[in-house]
Parts: structure tokens; sequence; C-alpha cells
């Protein structure tokens, strides 16, 4: 296979997981300031730094309002991370690779693409947000039960879950950060009951409630939820699962002895953590720490089979 097309297909896989964790995000966060007092003071600037979008928001925009923000997340085209412009990349990679993809893959992804963009309003607006949102995920998940079930399982179909899984580790990492400090830690003391409610919000964002108590069963609460969505191997979200489909994609790839022990330290690193004991500013560090491993996976990952030959 050309390193051309398996970095197409790679792309591809991640800019769909991307536009469909937005949409997620979106969701839970519309939910999250209905259940919450107004005194919390979430609003949506949380989700612009879970999306490390800050400076370029900032530039456009005055204040991150509602609007303001959901219009820069899901049809701002100067924000190359919005839902529209992760799509149209991922459009984009999927056209240079007709030949690889099921034929009926690059039309319901065409379809995705002119669903999110010709509908885009509907999103910024609260009246059809969710039907919006929801539209998003359900075309996202078909798309990649499509590829599962229709594509072959070869290198091509590996560089695809190599993506798809970096995407949610990366995304998975972030909303921890943000989502773990930004919204009762440093509120006031009438606060507190409401604990729960932030915590449940981390496991929505990441479609991890149910599964959570299924697994975990025990009440909600903020150490055993960082060790479900840090270490749980069984819950296709959680980082240390989304590493693990990476590493089992790699076994079959030529030249794959150095990125595989890269990878696997970083496993590992993710597998020794305790998030119980850490306090805020540690899980803070730690997190950077997993995310800028992973920034320098991806890096090598792009050296070893993009930058040459396979």
């Amino acid at each position: 296979m050309l390193s051309r097309v398996a970095e197409n297909i790679f792309w591809m896989a991640r800019y769909i997981e991307r536009a469909e964790n937005i949409a997620r995000l979106i969701n839970v966060n519309t939910n999250l300031l209905l259940d919450l007092p107004r005194s919390a003071n979430v609003g949506w600037m949380p989700i612009i730094e879970i999306l490390g979008s800050d400076q370029l928001f900032n530039e456009q925009y005055d204040a991150p309002d509602e609007r303001s923000v959901l219009r820069f997340i899901i049809s701002d085209q100067k924000n190359s991370g919005s839902i529209v412009s992760s799509l149209n990349y991922a459009r984009e990679n999927a056209r240079t690779i007709r030949d690889i993809i099921p034929r009926e893959t690059w039309e319901r992804l065409n379809d995705l693409f002119l669903f999110a963009k010709g509908n885009a309003q509907s999103g910024i607006a609260r009246r059809h947000r969710y039907d919006y949102l929801s539209g998003l995920i359900m075309r996202a998940q078909t798309i990649t039960g499509q590829l599962a079930g229709t594509m072959l399982h070869d290198v091509g179909y590996d560089f695809l879950r190599m993506g798809r899984n970096l995407e949610r580790a990366d995304m998975t990492t972030r909303i921890i950060d943000v989502r773990s400090g930004d919204l009762l830690e440093h509120e006031h003391e009438a606060l507190t009951p409401y604990e729960s409610i932030q915590w449940m919000s981390v496991l929505k964002s990441l479609t991890a409630y149910q599964m959570y108590r299924r697994s975990v069963q025990v009440r909600v609460s903020r150490s055993y939820v960082l060790t479900f969505i840090l270490k749980d191997r069984n819950f296709p979200r959680a980082v240390s699962h989304a590493l693990g489909e990476v590493e089992a994609c790699l076994v079959s790839l030529p030249r794959n002895k150095e990125i595989k022990k890269q990878l696997a330290e970083l496993l590992q690193f993710v597998l020794d953590a305790k998030p119980a004991i850490l306090k805020q500013n540690e899980l803070h560090k730690f997190i950077d720490q997993v995310q800028l491993k992973l920034i320098q996976f991806n890096s090598a990952l792009t050296d070893t089979y993009f930058s040459a030959p396979l």
C-alpha cells in the first residue's frame, strides 16, 4: 500500500471520529447547564478549552456566549476543528481513496457532510439542537459500522482503526483534563451536592455512564470515574482500550519494532497511574504527559509509515 493512501485512510477516520466527539460534547454540555444551578457558572468556554482552540476563538469572537461558541465549533470554516471543517477534511481524504473504501461509505460520508453543513443552524438554535446532533452521531456511527462490516480487514483497515482510536484517546484525555477541574472544584461549598452531576457529565461526554454502572457498580465519584475512563480495558472509549487497539493494529505492519516499544511505554504509563490519589494539579500534569506522549507517538507513526513507502 502506498504511504499516501495509508495516511489518507488514517486521517479520514480521525476526522470522522473528531466530528462525532464534538457533537457528543455539545449535547452533554447543553444538558449539564440545565442540571446545574446558575451559580455554578459553567458556560460554554470549557468546550473551547477541551478542543484546544482558545486563541483562535478569542481572535474571532468577543465573548464565549452560547451562540458564538456553537457557531465556532459547528460551522465556522475558519476553525479547522469545527464539525463541518472536520467532515470536509474527512471527505477530501476519502475522495482520494475511493477504490479502497466501499462505495456506500463514500456516499454516506457525503451525506453526513451535507447534513452537517446544510443544517448547521439547527445545531446552534436550542429547539432542534438535539435532533441535529443525534443525526450527526447516528450517521457517523453508521459509517464506522459499515466500514467494520464491509471493508477488507487488511493493512488499510489497520490504519483506519489506528486513526479512530488515537483520536478517541486524545479526546478522552482532553475531556478529563478540562471537565475534572472546571466545574465545581473551586466553587462555593453550597455546590458540593452537585459533584456527582459533574462526574456524570464526564461519563456522558464519552457515552460511558451506563457501562460505568454495569462495570464498576458503585456510586459515581471522581476516583472511580477517572480509573474507569483511563484504565478500563473493555470500554471502547477508555484511554487504555484505545491504545490497546492501536497496539493490535501495529502487529501486522512492517518496521514496527521501535514504534511498538514507544506505544507499549505509553500504555504502561497510563496503566500504572493512580488517579484516585492524584490531586487536581497532579492530574493535570499527568494528562499533559499523556497528551505529549500521544503527540510524539503520532509523529513517530507519520515518520515510520507516511513519509516512506510501506
